[in-house]
């Protein structure tokens, strides 16, 4: 069915794997890419709403989450945002700059796969979809360098062959358990400890909240509106918008700080972010005293939110004017709209995240290069390490970047 002996083989075809295989491939080896799932790269095709969010113009290490922050630097300035649009605009794929500095494709994210698929073709990199790995052994022959025996079945409408192919140097780019209908899965956290190498531990990351207190019914209430926010949890704050769901909170802003919230935390959501709510309110009370509160808020949020907001907060004072309101009632409601606290019951977990945090330490991995530092030819790229980027391209900037350096030495 095909050759038994490679050079590289990278189990997944995903950002990571694909890079990693083109670029070894520009350094005439011989790759072979087995993918478990039937298509190629389909996180990237429902990335970005279906137009890819390929990457973004700055980008730094602050930009990222791990147990050693410094670990994604070399490989984020081996290749950089440039270098990838550099071949985004050799294959004449219009693309546009949305706010922070994201970059998405004007028509789709097929593009962006295509555009892969068709540098992997052009090279002689094979890709196999429907092909699972089953088993990995590391051969050591005495005082030859180790090879690594791939036991993968080949799927097909009609038949299933089991075949041991052999290479050079393994690439592991299996993504994590983000999303597991897009292929996700914990292979390659399980590969690391056959050849015990330690884990950080993992959950999931980029990803909505739940509620289970009178919260929920106001988001079911809510479901599909949204609002720009400022929004805190653990000392960490991010500008965006939120959008209400019938299971709880999502949107930039709540996927950002998913990040660094952990359960039992609260979320501090300011409401009105360029605003000081009780001064502009206490404002109003002087200037126009016989208006409402919820006259002003109207102008500022949503008024579906501020009918629900007022019914929760401030429903004694709902059907009053200002001049009945005190000062200090006011001041307690303004502060309530710049600091209003939630409790998440938990996050909707790997099912809607869109990456995984956490993954394999860092420690044992070669920062320059992929390569595990115990195992010559090992080698660990994208999603599968314990390296996570905020929202806004920066994870698949790191796919290209970290298989971009694997594929230099592979």
């Amino acid at each position: 069915m095909l050759n038994k002996k490679f050079d590289i083989i990278v189990l997944g075809a995903g950002a990571a794997g694909l890079m990693t295989a083109l670029t070894a491939a520009q350094r005439n080896k011989t790759v072979l890419v087995l993918e478990k799932s039937n298509k190629a790269g389909k996180k990237i095709l429902m990335s970005g709403g279906g137009r890819s969010n390929f990457t973004n113009l700055y980008v730094e290490a602050e930009n990222f989450l791990s147990n050693n922050p410094h670990f994604c630097k070399s490989a984020l300035k081996r290749y950089t945002p440039d270098d990838f649009i550099a071949m985004v605009q050799k294959h004449g794929i219009d693309y546009e700059e949305k706010k922070h500095h994201q970059l998405f494709c004007i028509n789709s994210s097929k593009d962006i796969l295509n555009m892969l698929i068709e540098e992997c073709t052009e090279l002689g990199v094979e890709i196999h979809t429907d092909a699972e790995t089953e088993k990995v052994v590391k051969i050591n022959k005495e005082g030859a360098e180790p090879l690594y025996e791939v036991t993968s079945v080949f799927n097909s409408k009609t038949s299933t062959e089991k075949t041991a192919l052999q290479c050079k140097s393994l690439v592991v780019a299996t993504g994590a358990l983000s999303i597991p209908t897009l292929g996700g899965s914990g292979f390659g956290y399980e590969l690391a400890k056959e050849f015990k190498l330690p884990l950080v531990p993992r959950r999931a990351s980029l990803v909505p909240f739940m509620f289970s207190d009178e919260i929920k019914g106001l988001c079911e209430r809510l479901t599909g509106l949204s609002a720009p926010v400022d929004i805190i949890s653990n000392g960490m704050n991010f500008s965006e918008s939120m959008l209400f769901t019938h299971r709880g909170l999502s949107g930039p802003a709540i996927l950002q700080i998913s990040n660094y919230w952990n359960p039992g935390d609260e979320i501090t959501i300011n409401l009105l972010p360029e605003i000081n709510a009780s001064e502009m309110l206490l404002i109003k009370k002087i200037e126009d005293p016989r208006t409402s509160i919820k006259k002003h808020l109207n102008d500022l949020l949503p008024k579906a939110l501020v009918l629900e907001l007022e019914e929760m907060c401030w429903p004694d004072y709902k059907d009053h004017m200002l001049a009945e309101i005190s000062k200090e009632n006011i001041q307690n409601i303004g502060n309530f709209l710049n600091a209003w606290s939630l409790k998440p019951a938990a996050t909707e977990g790997y099912r809607t995240a869109e990456v995984t945090l956490g993954g394999v330490d860092t420690d044992v991995i070669n920062s320059k290069t992929m390569e595990t530092k115990d195992h010559p030819g090992l080698f660990f790229v994208g999603e599968v390490l314990d390296v996570t980027g905020h929202l806004g391209g920066y994870n698949f900037q790191w796919a290209w970047a970290s298989g971009y350096s694997a594929g230099l030495v592979v």
